[in-house]
């Protein structure tokens, strides 16, 4: 009896692991980013059981529930396992929700950039209300040290791929008021370190102003950061400061989302702080 006790609950086990495995197989398939209608139709299993086992994979770390849509999608830590990351599509759509409560929250425009094969690349935005409003285009470079979206990521890599990439930067001239010396971008590079956010003051653009803060993955690297941007009118001194509160929040957040460690490893510069 307690032979087939145990037959039958190794048989149950096998069963449910082999299900778990099949709905992070469909999950994934689906872009990353699934219902449970169409988790329960593609595996074959009755809705009731799909939802189960979702939850429990949620309970367990490898997927997240989106609040507001109730889909399910791969979270942080199976890219942990795999030692993957997010290719630019994927972390412009988990990005999506942060940059729009971003605007909501500034009323200005927000982006996200991503730091990938030395280039700063657009991979989120949104979009202000109103008539006047700064251009910003998925997929678009921006350059390193003449926006606040690129010093906030070369601020917090690590020191040596720092050194590395100054070495090849050609400190082009933008603005009246871009740095165009490395002696002066590394003092601006500390200072961005010390406060956790960085400033374009017209450096890119004239009469354009931006502020952002990193963004980090799971391994404690920084992997792009989050601005706020918008003209020079309504960008003040004083709006600068204001909008830095919900900025920085929500960098914390999308980091926490990418499976932020909170503590950088060793030999990496930066933190997100108010």
């Amino acid at each position: 009896m307690l032979k087939k006790a145990a037959a039958g609950d190794a048989r149950a086990t096998h069963q449910s692991l082999e299900r778990g495995l099949r709905i992070l197989e469909t999950v994934a398939a689906n872009g990353g980013f699934t219902s449970l209608a169409d988790t329960a139709r593609h595996t074959g299993l009755h809705r009731s059981t799909t939802h189960h086992l979702l939850q429990a994979l949620v309970g367990l770390g490898y997927l997240r529930q989106d609040p507001q849509s109730r889909g399910y999608e791969l979270s942080a830590r199976l890219f942990h396992l795999t030692g993957r990351t997010w290719t630019p599509e994927q972390l412009g759509e988990i990005a999506g929700p942060f940059v729009t409560k971003l605007t909501a929250e500034t009323g200005e425009g927000s982006s996200v950039a991503i730091f990938r094969d030395g280039r700063v690349r657009i991979v989120a935005k949104r979009d202000p209300e109103g008539p006047v409003r700064v251009v910003q285009d998925i997929g678009t470079d921006r350059p390193l040290h003449a926006t606040a979206v690129g010093k906030a990521i070369i601020a917090h890599l690590p020191l040596a791929e720092i050194a590395s990439i100054l070495a090849r930067t050609r400190f082009e001239r933008y603005t009246p008021r871009t740095i165009t010396t490395r002696l002066a971008f590394e003092a601006e590079l500390r200072r961005i370190r010390s406060t956790g956010h960085a400033i374009d003051d017209e450096e890119h653009l004239e009469g354009i102003r931006c502020v952002a803060a990193p963004i980090y993955g799971y391994t404690g690297q920084v992997l792009g950061s989050l601005c706020v941007v918008g003209p020079k009118a309504r960008m003040t001194r004083q709006k600068l400061r204001e909008v830095r509160t919900p900025l920085i929040a929500l960098a914390r957040a999308l980091s926490d989302r990418l499976g932020w460690p909170t503590e950088p490893p060793s030999g990496q510069s930066g933190a997100l702080v108010a």
